[in-house]
């Protein structure tokens, strides 16, 4: 993050692995945006070579959706996605988070 030049910084509880980083940047300036996405690509794949997870307790959200496919594959995604259908059948609860709604 330092690479940056940009205010971040890194808090949380990491004594059980968690960490989390607050990056400050122009979201309207499209070099500065990517130099951040790249900076926390790095992060999570980091996370993942040393067998950590790309989240935490927040969720996946929108950012990490991609990451998640990294670090489960897409076979579990996939019966990810079937139990969701099973519970939420018209796909309404957080409809694009962690998952895009499989094609029928």
């Amino acid at each position: 993050m330092d690479d940056l030049g940009l205010f971040a910084s890194v808090l949380g509880h990491i004594g059980d692995g968690n960490f989390h980083e607050s990056i400050m940047y122009n979201a309207k300036d499209p070099k500065e945006r990517a130099r951040v996405e790249k900076c926390i690509r790095a992060m999570v794949d980091r996370a993942l070579e040393m067998e950590g997870t790309c989240t935490g307790e927040h969720g996946i959200g929108l950012g990490k959706k991609e990451s998640l496919v990294k670090e489960l594959g897409l076979d579990t995604i996939g019966i990810m996605q079937k139990i969701k259908g099973s519970l939420d059948p018209h796909w309404l609860m957080n409809p694009g988070k962690i998952m895009d709604r499989p094609v029928s």
